[in-house]
């Protein structure tokens, strides 16, 4: 699939390689800044449980 994108890209290879870097970027702000607020709701990774015992 990534190979499929990269050689319809259009233009000179250092311009494949540029946009190739810049479609990677933007997909990466918008998972940081979209996806995994939104999935970190559903997961219990930020569950702490350090302190959640009573104490005697």
């Amino acid at each position: 699939m990534y190979g499929w994108i990269f050689r319809n890209l259009p233009g000179p290879l250092w311009l494949r390689i540029v946009t190739s870097l810049v479609l990677i970027a933007a997909a990466l702000v918008l998972m940081v800044q979209f996806l995994f607020p939104w999935m970190s709701e559903y997961t219990a990774f930020t569950d702490s449980t350090i302190g959640s015992a009573s104490q005697p």
